[in-house]
């Protein structure tokens, strides 16, 4: 990066495909309350799930240029998707002194608190197939002899974008993925897209406390706070909360109601307009 290095009072940036990433968002602001926050979201894009490899590296680099040229000090990958694939990329391009923080799958914490054995993993296509989560299995649930069941389905994400999460469609979806995981055994379900934990109700309708359910919101936020602070790029408490301004790269009309709901509080959403992917 030639740019002047990143200020404390800078926002923290928060890329997704879509509106999942609002689900991290919510997590970034109970963490850091006090932080602003720019949120991109690339739908003109969305879904990324069926993409390419090279494809979901250069969106995803695209949407982390516009945020650091807008003023982020540092970039949140708040989508499984593009994590699983263009962390390494983007964080040899941005340097140490602008972090990029992404997303790990929580198998972890649904390994240690399965009683079966069994865990589901509910993800995209592109997710179940990156190295990431492959990583991530090999290193917390073959060692313990837990049962790792992948599933996707593609219907979910435009769903969610659409504001379908709880409709008979979506309940239908879920049931045809997900009974047969549920039947293999399986008492955790690891949510790994962002979409997801917006499921959460139909999931509860559907499976009840007896699935339990874990998504990677909670452990990026302690991870951006820690990063933060390790370079000295926390703000200091101000005792007001931070603001957040949200943009799209596709239609802000077609969005904006979707995003003003999912972030439950009333947000502009502007457009943002597409830079050159990494060189």
């Amino acid at each position: 990066m030639t740019a002047a290095d990143p200020h404390p009072h800078a926002p923290i940036g928060v890329f997704d495909s879509g509106v999942g990433g609002l689900s991290v968002l919510a997590a970034l602001r109970r963490e850091l309350p006090n932080e602003d926050y720019l949120y991109l979201a690339d739908t003109a894009h969305v879904p990324y799930g069926p993409r390419a490899d090279d494809d979901i590296r250069d969106l995803t680099g695209r949407a982390a240029r516009w945020l650091f040229d807008h003023g982020a000090k540092s970039v949140v990958v708040a989508c499984n998707t593009a994590s699983a694939f263009s962390l390494a990329p983007l964080r040899a391009w941005a340097g140490d002194a602008r972090p990029v923080v992404g997303l790990v799958p929580a198998v972890k914490p649904a390994v240690a608190a399965t009683r079966s054995g069994v865990i589901g993993v509910l993800a995209t296509p592109a997710t179940l197939r990156g190295a990431l989560l492959q990583d991530v299995v090999a290193q917390h649930a073959t060692p313990r002899g837990v049962r790792v069941v992948p599933c996707a389905d593609l219907r979910l994400v435009p769903l969610v974008e659409s504001g379908l999460a709880d409709a008979p469609e979506t309940l239908a979806a879920l049931r045809e993925t997900l009974d047969p995981v549920v039947g293999a055994g399986a008492d955790a379900l690891v949510l790994g897209c962002t979409h997801y934990p917006f499921l959460t109700s139909a999931l509860r309708h559907l499976y009840g406390p007896d699935l339990a359910l874990f998504d990677s919101g909670a452990g990026v936020a302690r991870r951006t706070r820690a990063v933060l602070a390790e370079r000295g790029l926390l703000r200091a408490p101000t005792g007001t909360p931070g603001t957040v301004r949200a943009f799209t790269t596709g239609d802000p009309a077609a969005s904006a109601g979707i995003i003003e709901r999912l972030h439950g509080a009333p947000l502009g959403v502007t457009r943002a307009h597409a830079t050159l992917a990494l060189s």
